[in-house]
């Protein structure tokens, strides 16, 4: 079965890449009896894969058991999971059977499974790698026959670090790992997902659906959505109860996300006096880039002139003028790595006697001007990090936010 298909069926919305390949490995997988551990963030969606591989194997007549590892309690989770008999502990007035043995011939799909206890991480291995367990108060072996399904978003080298899980475990379960890809990483899918929603919720609630406009949907698309498609939904499901207007501009949406993870969003600029009016955040960055680009220029200023000063005296600098000259090529050199390419000669160098000719002295200084100073200094930061906004933004003291925006405004890739 294709992935479109597959999309169809379970209904699941997106095109992205990532996304894809993981439905496609599950759709491969799920013939097999090979065990699958899905990774991802919380809120990706990782429940929908282990329905599919359960309807795509040779079980899917069999039972299909989920069970939230991290929601029962640590000391009833032997007997949730493997059963008991009568009289095991105070309160057990009968036998129980447990989830691995009402599955018995089909799936269990344990979700956050990094939650289990290590006592019951043994158990678990043992019903991996031979079938059998035994129910809490008992010693009698028994036999089960489970396709096993687990998810979590645990970082496993943590986990091992700090002894909270089993690493012979883990590759029991990993044989087959499915990746699901953060709502971040799936920009193209958001406004798709919004529709999916608001159509749900409208139908649900008896009310039009929402639409977003331009700028809103700039705005979902560029959120980091730390909490994936579970915030996504609950945030449309707030606005369509809440919301009387059905047309959701930026500064509505903009009410509904935590201010915490609003540094990638995009800053409104609106027409002002001078051609741009921007946020009081927005204008007190740029004043302090100003301050900046004003300084460096005093800086440089200095520097032509003891360049100068370098090629009259016979290519030689006094002791104070070395020091001076030394600070500001390490400040410069810091900020603006690969754009100082002025010759230096310190105390003993082989300097040429000067020629006469100065005017080549004239493409020491660069250009100044405070717009085309910006973009160059953004330029360079861009290509020291290869094109990492984040640490682009902090090497020049902004936000990545205003970072984006420039690069917008000065049409830079």
């Amino acid at each position: 079965m294709n992935v479109g298909s597959i999309k169809q069926r379970f209904g699941v919305i997106g095109m992205n890449e990532a996304l894809d390949r993981a439905l496609h490995i599950a759709a491969q997988v799920a013939p097999t009896d090979l065990s699958v551990l899905i990774l991802g963030e919380s809120g990706t969606g990782k429940e929908i894969m282990p329905r599919i591989v359960h309807q795509f194997s040779k079980r899917k007549h069999g039972k299909y058991v989920a069970v939230n590892c991290g929601a029962i309690p640590e000391g009833t989770i032997d007997s949730e999971l493997f059963g008991h008999v009568k009289g095991a502990f105070t309160g057990a007035t009968e036998s129980r059977r447990g989830y691995f043995e009402e599955a018995n011939g089909g799936t269990i799909f344990l979700d956050e499974v990094a939650e289990l206890p290590l006592t019951t991480q043994v158990r678990l291995l043992r019903i991996l790698e031979t079938g059998e367990f035994m129910k809490v108060g008992s010693s009698t072996t028994e036999m089960t026959d489970v396709r096993v399904v687990a998810a979590t978003n645990v970082n496993f080298d943590e986990a091992f670090q700090r002894g909270k899980f089993r690493e012979d475990l883990y590759y029991r379960l990993n044989q087959v790992p499915i990746h699901m890809p953060p709502l971040r990483d799936r920009s193209t899918d958001i406004h798709l997902l919004f529709r999916k929603f608001t159509t749900d919720f409208s139908e649900l609630h008896r009310m039009p659906p929402l639409s977003l406009s331009s700028d809103a949907i700039e705005i979902i698309e560029h959120y980091p959505w730390p909490g994936n498609i579970r915030q996504l939904k609950h945030i449309t499901e707030q606005m369509s109860v809440l919301e009387t207007e059905r047309r959701i501009n930026s500064d509505t949406l903009l009410g509904y996300l935590p201010e915490t993870n609003r540094s990638r969003l995009p800053v409104r600029v609106t027409a002002g006096t001078d051609g741009f009016e921007e946020s009081d955040s927005g204008r007190n960055e740029r004043e302090m880039l100003y301050k900046v680009l004003f300084e460096m220029k005093g800086d440089l200023n200095n520097l032509k002139d003891l360049v100068f000063g370098l090629i009259k005296n016979g290519g030689s600098l006094s002791g104070d003028d070395e020091i001076l000259v030394k600070r500001m090529f390490d400040e410069h050199s810091s900020s603006q790595q690969g754009a100082s390419n002025f010759p230096i000669v310190f105390s003993g160098g082989n300097q040429p006697k000067n020629s006469g000719k100065t005017d080549d002295l004239q493409d020491i200084e660069p250009s100044l001007s405070l717009i085309d100073s910006e973009k160059e200094l953004i330029k360079m930061a861009l290509e020291k990090y290869n094109n990492r906004r984040k640490d682009a933004a902090e090497e020049l003291g902004i936000s990545e936010r205003t970072l984006y925006r420039k690069i917008k405004e000065y049409s830079l890739k």
